[in-house]
């Protein structure tokens, strides 16, 4: 049994995250790549964002605290605290709207 606080890995990985070039901050929650769940936060200063990418399978972002977009091709989501989102299947991208942290679960596909 593991405890994690996530409120604590937020707001260490924002000030990581507000101090970094790229205005980025992550790290694994869970899992990793030899296995198939894999939980990732994500820290995002305003108007970060990462680019368009392939989905690596099944796949939700939790918002945990601030404001983001999800968009994948012309179509967009807004997130806000506490909002699930889930990935599309396709190609996507994600931006900040305000400084963000967001729990990405990914179950890998075969």
């Amino acid at each position: 049994m593991q405890k994690i606080s996530l409120d604590a890995l937020v707001r260490e990985h924002l000030e990581q995250a507000a101090a970094a070039s790229t205005g980025r901050s992550a790290t694994t929650v869970h899992g990793g790549h030899e296995t198939v769940l894999r939980q990732t936060l994500l820290a995002l200063t305003a108007g970060t964002a990462l680019s368009e990418h392939e989905n690596p399978g099944e796949a939700t972002l939790l918002v945990l605290r601030g404001r983001v977009r999800l968009t994948s091709g012309e179509t967009s989501w807004e997130g806000r605290d506490g909002d699930l989102l889930t990935v599309p299947q396709a190609r996507h991208g994600l931006e900040a709207v305000e400084d963000s942290a967001v729990l990405l679960t990914v179950a890998k596909l075969g």
